[in-house]
């Protein structure tokens, strides 16, 4: 892998090198029905755990739900968490209105893939739940001691030929759950990670051009350097940018 440490040297070879990854890196949300082996896990696993969190405290920690008898029943939790809150999601962003009646259109695919995944998300090959360890009262930047370590999963999960998606699909589910794992009250549940060998593929993402992202000297004022490199996929979702 490039790197001297004893401990790089143990490491799994990566399928991408680091800056692909993070280029490439993908929402997957189509699995192959195979499990994830053991060793891949705790190799992912390993990334998350190296994680930076706040004063080096460590705070995260990792439920992994593949097929033992509490992981089934907080899988079955989580499915059903998960399609009540995309069946308001559709309802309320109106996928089934405008251009989501459109075969084929951006809206409309996207809401078949949601449906095949919220449909099946109980059937995933594995669903971690990233927690967090709360040693004070909650407060906004808490996150910082978690995310990273699900971005580090999700990375590791890539490089080693997988791949996954964050989600908030337990949120309904949270008091049930907290019973059925174990999980203490002063535990934050930050997300549902479902990982799996991809059905299709991992490729550069599509997001706003550089210059519409990054700022220099005062807010919306880009820099000359901010320009993409060449062969950049762009999109024009999320908010829109000041004409």
């Amino acid at each position: 892998m490039g790197e001297s440490g004893d401990e790089a040297r143990d490491l799994p070879e990566d399928t991408v090198g680091l800056l692909a990854g993070l280029t490439t890196t993908r929402a997957i949300r189509r699995y192959r029905d195979e499990p994830v082996p053991q060793d891949v896990l705790r190799d992912i696993l390993f990334a998350a755990t190296r994680a930076p969190s706040g004063s080096n405290r460590q705070p995260f920690r990792f439920l992994v739900l593949t097929d033992g008898q509490h992981a089934l029943r907080a899988r079955r939790l989580i499915g059903d968490s998960a399609r009540t809150l995309w069946a308001a999601k559709v309802e309320h962003d109106g996928y089934h209105r405008g251009s989501g009646t459109t075969a084929g259109s951006p809206k409309s695919r996207m809401a078949e893939v949601m449906q095949a995944y919220v449909d099946h998300l109980e059937s995933v090959p594995v669903i971690v739940l990233p927690c967090l360890v709360r040693y004070r009262s909650p407060r906004p930047t808490e996150g910082g001691s978690i995310y990273p370590a699900c971005q580090n999963l999700l990375l590791a999960a890539r490089a080693l030929g997988y791949g996954g998606v964050m989600t908030g699909f337990q949120r309904l589910a949270e008091p049930e759950l907290r019973q059925v794992l174990d999980i203490p009250d002063n535990v934050l549940i930050a997300g549902t990670i479902t990982l799996g060998k991809p059905a299709g593929g991992h490729g550069p993402v599509r997001r706003r051009p550089l210059g519409e992202l990054v700022f220099a000297d005062r807010w919306e004022h880009a820099p000359d350097w901010a320009v993409d490199p060449p062969g950049a996929a762009y999109t024009a979702a999320g908010p829109p940018s000041k004409e």
